[in-house]
């Protein structure tokens, strides 16, 4: 069973999303828990060891919009809406980004990225079921860690736009 360790984001030190976070000056709280490599879902493993509802524990994933990088962040429970993200990202086709070049553009390793504190910024679409929760998680920056904090604060530290982007 994995266990769950909760703490409030008041120093520098961490991942580079609880850096940005500490930054902006936005409130937050820190969620470890002990990763299973063999987990099929990374998102849903995170919202089971840390006894949330998985409507409230969100994903991300980068796909290529007309040829360039956007960011996606859905619930773990969902897929991504390819035509959906497309659409919200202003272009006319979306697919999976490359794995690989999702790590080299946004610093973090697959199963551990995060929105927020991305070695570049992307454009990003959180799904508006987001804005139904008074907290949502999102990871933390690497696998085992997760972050809490209001949807707005999401929204504003991504510069995100949100959309109905889950199916």
């Amino acid at each position: 069973m994995a266990r769950s360790k909760q703490a409030t984001g008041k120093t520098s030190q961490g991942t580079p999303a609880t850096v940005a976070l500490t930054k902006a000056k936005i409130e937050f709280t820190t969620h470890a828990y002990e990763h299973d490599p063999a987990a099929k879902s990374y998102g849903l493993e995170a919202a089971e060891a840390l006894g949330l509802a998985p409507e409230q524990v969100f994903k991300t994933l980068l796909v290529e919009v007309d040829g360039k990088l956007a960011v996606g962040v859905v619930p773990v429970g969902k897929q991504l809406d390819l035509k959906a993200i497309a659409a919200a990202a202003g272009g006319k086709k979306a697919v999976m980004a490359d794995p690989a070049a999702a790590e080299r553009t946004t610093g973090y390793v697959v199963g551990g990225i995060s929105p927020i504190g991305q070695k570049r910024a992307l454009p990003t679409v959180v799904d508006s079921t987001a804005t139904d929760h008074p907290r949502v998680y999102v990871s933390g920056g690497r696998r085992g860690l997760d972050i809490g904090l209001s949807p707005a604060d999401l929204i504003t530290v991504t510069k995100a736009r949100t959309a109905a982007i889950a199916r």
